[in-house]
């Protein structure tokens, strides 16, 4: 089976698009294809797959799958190389318009160059975070189904952590280090995103606080493992260092991420506001072994 493509990236964080405005894939293949494109070795090489199509509640849809052929809810990078995938595509015509996910319709605004016709950035309102234990979801071993969870007792593998977990349409779960390098992502990132306290499992964040306007960030991704850059958790280690007092809402926060910056603000009205670059690495034809 052939199946057109195009890879993009947001900082790294890389995904193969399939236009589903032209190309229909049946619904039982697209995990395996997931997994094909995804690898390595064998495949393209990517985080995952996603399929840019028409909606009937916004302008644009996306459907993510992880490169281990799991449905995601939502992914900021993802969000923002749709929406340059459907301007550059002509899918939509005006610079703002909307993109649905599976977690809910979020606006989006791409910024053109000179031209007029290709994106170099793009900023996304990603809505308001999810502060509440039972809607995140996360199980009730400190408090009650209501309570926000920040800067709790979180033990794992006997060592002592302190967690503050967010929703931003999928789960995320944050802990502060000193020193970002000593952060143990490939360690107690697997085990974290499947402890059983997480129901749906979870996104997890390391974060080293640099100044009040300044983050830095590393994540392992449930589904994908460890990823250059992770948008929506970006703007989760944002909102969860306003919760934790490292920074102030309001304000535009650099989080420098391994595969660059996002700038990200948790504004006054409770939406958090990313922007950053979206890229377009590739177009081709991949030969699936699906028939």
């Amino acid at each position: 089976m052939k199946v057109p493509f195009t890879k993009m990236h947001g900082l790294g964080n890389s995904y193969i698009y399939i236009d589903g405005f032209q190309y229909k894939l049946e619904e039982q293949m697209i995990p395996k294809l997931a997994q094909e494109v995804s690898n390595v070795n064998t495949g393209i090489g990517s985080d995952g797959l996603i399929i840019v199509m028409p909606s009937e509640e916004a302008d644009v849809r996306m459907r993510i799958f992880n490169k281990d052929g799991s449905e995601a809810m939502n992914c900021g990078n993802g969000l923002r190389c749709v929406a340059k995938f459907a301007f550059e595509h002509g899918y939509v015509m005006s610079s703002d318009f909307k993109i649905e996910a599976k977690s809910g319709v979020v606006d989006a605004t791409v910024h053109l160059d000179n031209t007029g016709k290709f994106v170099n950035s793009v900023s996304i309102d990603m809505g308001p975070p999810i502060l509440e234990r039972e809607q995140i979801p996360m199980t009730t071993e400190h408090g009650s189904s209501t309570d926000q969870v920040i800067a709790e007792p979180f033990e794992v593998d006997e060592e002592q952590l302190v967690a503050t977990a967010v929703s931003m349409g999928n789960p995320h779960v944050i802990f502060y280090e000193d020193n970002i390098k000593d952060a143990p992502v490939s360690t107690l990132g697997p085990k974290v995103t499947s402890d059983p306290r997480f129901p749906e499992g979870v996104n997890v964040e390391f974060v080293e606080i640099v100044n009040s306007r300044e983050i830095i960030f590393r994540v392992w991704e449930r589904g994908s493992g460890i990823t250059q850059a992770c948008g929506t958790g970006a703007c989760a280690a944002v909102v969860s260092s306003v919760l934790n007092g490292f920074v102030k809402k309001g304000e535009e926060v650099t989080v420098h991420l391994d595969g660059g910056d996002l700038w990200i603000s948790w504004l006054h009205n409770h939406h958090v506001l990313m922007r950053g670059p979206a890229e377009t690495v590739v177009e081709g034809v991949f030969f699936s072994e699906l028939t």
